[in-house]
């Protein structure tokens, strides 16, 4: 009996030895195996794919032999992390990274961000063409799809002139120009919806679409931002008394593509839809997207009396209250420092003098 009991007693500390043995060396293995180094030899990215596992992950990785042990690394992620799912993007990876590093950065979802910038004042088309020069953004909406094809492909109606906001949108690898797109519609629905929340009282537009209509000249006509109230209490002045806008952006929209960079008088008195020098009113639709100072300009105009203003050339305007003031100041900026006879904001008409 003794000698069973010395036995076992052997048998379990021998058993014991080998089991700490195979712990350690498989502890050395996986110390080895998460320590080594990436087998690259300049900075790249890895690319992770919607629908992509940790195990096609990792066995992609060795088959481009960045690193060994493919198998034993995925064994170790579903090990640290069994509920963790792999966040899509791009994993920057540097010369020196470790099998380690890169599994934090997996764990962490450090993918890179890039960014496109939809600029104040640009139009629908121009956004539609910065999207598709966006670096790695995924492409939905191929730039021949007409305007009305695009708003049925977002799943929105009507014109989709002013209804995206302008601002700086980040997005990972995976994401799409229809993505950006309905971020930045949503964006302007609310932004539009807190301006006219806190509109003023008396106010000659009557509904949030036509305070972006107004938003969008506004943004369309000043490239300095204090301007914006005064110029959108020049419009809600002309509105209120029934002057015409006559804006040239207005102009500009309504001649689409024949427009090559100069306003001639015959164009000023061509018909279209967005020609304020011939309509009364608001054109139909925004002629660009607003920001959010033009858009709470359009709701909250300054004070004043000014009904009329031309560029001096240099991106601000000078502002006046009477056709003869305007006039003086239209030789000053226009005529006399321009050959061509240009304006901003040229005289009214003569249904709108005798007013």
């Amino acid at each position: 009996m003794k000698k069973l009991i010395k036995f076992l007693f052997l048998l379990v500390v021998f058993t014991t030895i080998i089991a700490a043995g195979v712990a350690l060396w498989g502890y050395q293995v996986l110390q080895q195996t998460l320590h080594q180094p990436l087998q690259i030899e300049e900075p790249v990215t890895l690319d992770v794919v919607p629908g992509t596992s940790p195990a096609r992950l990792f066995a992609d990785l060795q088959q481009r032999q960045w690193l060994e042990r493919g198998q034993l690394l995925r064994r170790y992620w579903q090990w640290q992390t069994p509920e963790a799912v792999l966040q899509v993007g791009e994993y920057p990876l540097q010369p020196g990274d470790s099998a380690q590093d890169l599994l934090v950065r997996l764990q962490r979802g450090e993918v890179v961000q890039r960014t496109v910038t939809l600029v104040e004042g640009w139009t629908f088309r121009q956004f539609r063409a910065a999207l598709a020069r966006a670096e790695r953004l995924g492409q939905t909406l191929p730039t021949e799809m007409t305007d009305a094809e695009t708003m049925v492909a977002l799943g929105l109606d009507g014109h989709p002139e002013g209804w995206f906001f302008p601002d700086t949108y980040q997005y990972i690898l995976g994401m799409t120009d229809r993505d950006i797109l309905l971020r930045a519609h949503r964006r302007m629905q609310q932004v539009l919806e807190q301006a006219w929340a806190q509109r003023a009282e008396d106010l000659p537009i009557k509904s949030p679409y036509e305070a972006l209509i107004l938003a969008s000249i506004i943004e369309r006509e000043t490239g300095v931002p204090h301007e914006r109230g005064e110029i959108a209490g020049v419009f809600s002045r002309r509105l209120k008394i029934g002057m015409r806008l006559q804006t040239d952006p207005t102009v500009i929209y309504g001649m689409g593509d024949s427009y090559q960079g100069r306003i001639r008088r015959a164009d000023l008195r061509q018909p279209t839809p967005y020609n304020t020098y011939v309509i009364d009113g608001l054109p139909p639709t925004p002629i660009a997207m607003p920001g959010r100072e033009a858009i709470e300009a359009a709701v909250n105009p300054q004070p004043g009396s000014s009904l009329y203003f031309v560029a001096r050339g240099d991106g601000s305007h000078t502002f006046s209250d009477n056709l003869r003031d305007h006039n003086r100041a239209v030789r000053k900026y226009q005529i006399e420092q321009r050959a061509e006879n240009y304006r901003s904001s040229p005289p009214p008409t003569p249904r709108e003098n005798a007013r």
